[in-house]
């Protein structure tokens, strides 16, 4: 079921059993925004046909490059006592060892949720992205208090479809799982019991918790004004702003140019009488097999007629046709935050010093404000770690434990060009050696005196 028609039937369900409406903060229109981002992210945009129009594939581009930007260099820990070791072990592998990976999809989607859960084999982290979760409610600070979860298969003629609730009231959470059979993809069907499909028979109906100051899970949400319902708390694809017209005519002046290299390729415009007939396969040959080559015209014969052979190579429009499309990957590099050069010809971009830092800066100050919104997802992560590895007598209730955070600022800072002004600073005696050894060698002021080596012996 497409997720603007499954908002609408979890809306109708949720309603049913409620007295007064819910105010459910999706709309319709953010539903179908996010069917738009995640198609033209797996390059199904609706203007791409694979014929008039060929898709670029800015939009995945761009979420990669946002995304290995923020994670460039990513560092983050647990510590502070037994059990954080456990739980860092748990986070190090379950969510940090493919978060690139995931962090593109909210990126590209405009939200990612980070749902950690126990199993057998202990704590493991569901990454649930835009287009499969549903908030349904934010308090004053922008985190989620209501959101429902659904998964869907087949069986046969039928399609069963679970729906997953989780609420916070207060200091507790509450879980709800429902069941519903369908037919067909139009409505969610009748409700069943959940614990009497196969699949989910372990499932309890409802289950309050208590002990928890938040939802149970890490909510990502890409850090940019929502300008599509700015009523909304919802987030919005990086890439939201330059979608769909600036990446459309993108894509258009793309296939432009794949179509003046494929329409001005070199031909040979040849009579068919010099073309030799072959009755087996009831076809002319062309010299040398070259099909593509040749073009068979039907000339006639007389002094005013066309040569039996010409050659059809027309001069390619290339420069003019790239210089568009580059203009038009600057607007879209404006537009979604990016350094000029990012997506177009960084040949072509003819700036000054001050203009290049400002355009980094912009990129740079968008992945920063990206980071601070991942970290506050991976916070609430780790909390619903602890909460559930206690729950579960996986560490002890109540342990300290305390998550680190270290970023990579390279993307507008040179480290190298830095390094170098440091040392021209020590020269001068601007800077002590101590001072640099601690800074780029990661050691404190004592650590760097102790470690400075040894003033040569002068003989007079």
């Amino acid at each position: 079921m497409k997720f603007s028609k499954m908002l609408a039937a979890i809306t109708d369900i949720l309603n049913q059993d409620s007295d007064t409406e819910i105010d459910v903060c999706m709309t319709s229109e953010m539903a179908r925004k996010i069917e738009l981002w995640t198609a033209m992210y797996e390059n199904r945009a609706p203007w791409v046909n694979r014929k008039d129009v060929k898709s670029a594939q800015l939009p995945a581009t761009i979420a990669s490059e946002i995304a290995r930007l923020v994670t460039l260099e990513m560092k983050s820990e647990i510590t502070g006592s037994v059990a954080a070791e456990y739980l860092n072990q748990q986070y190090q592998e379950k969510a940090l060892s493919g978060l690139r990976r995931y962090v593109e999809y909210g990126c590209a989607k405009g939200g990612l949720i980070l749902k950690p859960y126990v199993t057998k084999n202990g704590l493991t982290v569901q990454f649930v992205q835009a287009d499969c979760f549903f908030p349904l409610s934010f308090d004053d600070s922008g985190r989620i208090q209501q959101c429902a979860f659904t998964e869907q298969f087949r069986k046969g003629k039928k399609i069963y479809t679970r729906l997953e609730v989780h609420e916070q009231q207060g200091e507790h959470i509450r879980i709800t799982n429902r069941a519903f059979v369908a037919t067909n993809d139009y409505s969610l069907g009748s409700e069943i019991a959940v614990n009497s499909v196969d699949r989910w028979s372990e499932l309890q109906p409802q289950v309050i918790f208590a002990g928890a100051d938040r939802l149970l899970f890490g909510y990502f949400r890409v850090p940019l004004a929502n300008a599509e319902d700015s009523d909304s708390p919802l987030g919005v694809s990086v890439y939201s702003r330059a979608a769909p017209e600036l990446i459309e005519e993108a894509d258009r002046r793309y296939s432009n140019i794949c179509w003046e290299y494929e329409g001005t390729q070199l031909a040979v415009h040849v009579a068919t009488s010099l073309l030799k007939y072959n009755r087996d396969l009831d076809k002319f040959e062309y010299p040398g097999g070259k099909n593509r080559l040749y073009r068979n015209v039907e000339y006639n014969s007389g002094a005013t007629d066309k040569p039996f052979m010409e050659t059809f190579s027309p001069e390619i429009r290339d420069t003019a046709l790239f210089n568009g499309f580059n203009n038009q990957l600057k607007l879209i590099e404006f537009a979604c935050c990016l350094a000029y050069g990012t997506l177009s010809d960084p040949q072509n971009v003819d700036k000054t010093a001050t203009e290049i830092k400002t355009s980094k800066q912009r990129s740079y100050t968008f992945v920063s404000d990206t980071q601070l919104a991942l970290q506050k997802a991976l916070e609430d992560l780790v909390y619903a770690m602890n909460f559930w590895a206690a729950l579960y007598g996986l560490i002890t209730v109540g342990a300290d434990y305390e998550v680190s955070f270290e970023w990579d600022d390279s993307i507008v800072v040179d480290a190298e060009a830095e390094r170098q002004t440091d040392r021209a600073d020590v020269a001068m005696g601007v800077m002590s050696l101590a001072e640099y050894r601690s800074k780029w060698y990661g050691e404190t002021r004592e650590e760097a005196e102790k470690n400075l080596p040894e003033p040569a012996n002068v003989e007079e």
